[in-house]
């Protein structure tokens, strides 16, 4: 019979492209989430009955363990931006976290892959970042051959940082930024889950990657270079930290009144996450002890933010028209 990994989160942005290359690879997938019939895509990922979405509550223990029972490798992508509530940093990235390792080692679950993020810090002035380090020491002391990853920002067709800032391109001539300064390394979404199929069939030696893409630069040369793609002119406004923080502060507070109704566009964590740079730090471990060439955002970023042009699918034709014209 062919072997068994339960992921879960395996119907989000990461967790989706690891199942479908789990499956490629003849595996039978369980994808752990807490809607399963809004993860029903997952089963055109390999053949009938071979990727399966089942219920899971990663608060719960006996959730967990049900999923996993028969496993032979297990990956958790989940993970949170509600700094509070039932599904808080310490509640999902922390706990969840542990929870899994605690009961793969108990239900002799021979691999584990940890989705964690670069910045992950116990001494971190964010509890997103510290809830990562918490997560990611907790895995260890139960699997300590487990597999880490920390991926520095994350893009691909779902994404929610190009994709986002493309989609705020078209409200005017303002693009705010906080921290246009900070460094970022983006990684493509693919090349994450290779790295963590790599882990979980025990292709990858245990222990802790980071992972960036081939290119760093400023948040703002990224946003810069996500204009250009999109043929869009706007400015870019860098907002200094304490007015973020401020303005933070103050979203979190309209959010907590609303009930959710009106969800913060940016958190105070979010702007203490952004004073740091978000690369590979120097000797860390990356995709070169992976054996994996890292694929840059230029190559991928046309394939699917073409829709936030000004023309959308018609902008090419549009501008052959005129060279034509021209001629």
């Amino acid at each position: 019979m062919s072997k068994l990994v339960t992921i879960y989160g395996g119907s989000g942005f990461v967790g989706r492209h690891i199942a479908r290359r789990m499956a490629k690879l003849g595996w039978r997938v369980r994808v752990a989430v807490r809607r399963p019939n809004e993860a029903l895509f997952v089963k055109s990922y390999g053949a009938v009955g071979q990727v399966e979405p089942v219920q899971c509550n990663i608060r719960d223990d006996a959730s967990v363990r049900a999923v996993m029972q028969g496993a032979d490798a297990v990956v958790n992508c989940v993970g949170t931006f509600d700094a509070k509530g039932k599904n808080s940093f310490e509640a999902i990235q922390h706990q969840g976290a542990e929870r899994v390792a605690r009961l793969a080692a108990a239900e002799g679950v021979a691999r584990m892959v940890q989705i964690s993020a670069i910045g992950a810090d116990a001494d971190s002035a964010s509890d997103y970042a510290r809830s990562k380090a918490q997560g990611e020491q907790a895995v260890l002391n139960h699997m300590p051959d487990a597999v880490i990853l920390r991926p520095s920002v994350i893009f691909g067709p779902e994404d929610s940082f190009f994709n986002r800032f493309a989609g705020m391109s078209r409200m005017g001539p303002v693009l705010p930024l906080v921290g246009a300064d900070t460094k970022f390394q983006p990684v493509y979404v693919d090349d994450v889950a290779h790295a963590a199929v790599l882990g979980a069939t025990g292709k990858a030696a245990a222990g802790i990657y980071e992972l960036g893409g081939p290119d760093v630069g400023t948040f703002r040369a990224f946003i810069e270079q996500m204009l250009t793609v999109i043929r869009r002119r706007r400015w870019i406004v860098n907002i200094p930290f304490g007015i973020a923080w401020v303005m933070g502060k103050g979203f979190e507070t309209l959010a907590g009144l609303t009930g959710g109704l009106f969800p913060a566009p940016i958190t105070s964590d979010q702007v203490a996450s952004l004073k740091s740079d978000n690369v590979v730090s120097q000797g860390a471990r990356g995709f070169a002890d992976l054996g994996i060439t890292p694929t840059s955002s230029e190559a991928v970023l046309p394939d699917y933010l073409w829709r936030f042009r000004p023309s959308g699918q018609y902008d090419l034709i549009k501008e052959s028209a005129r060279h034509m014209r021209a001629d």
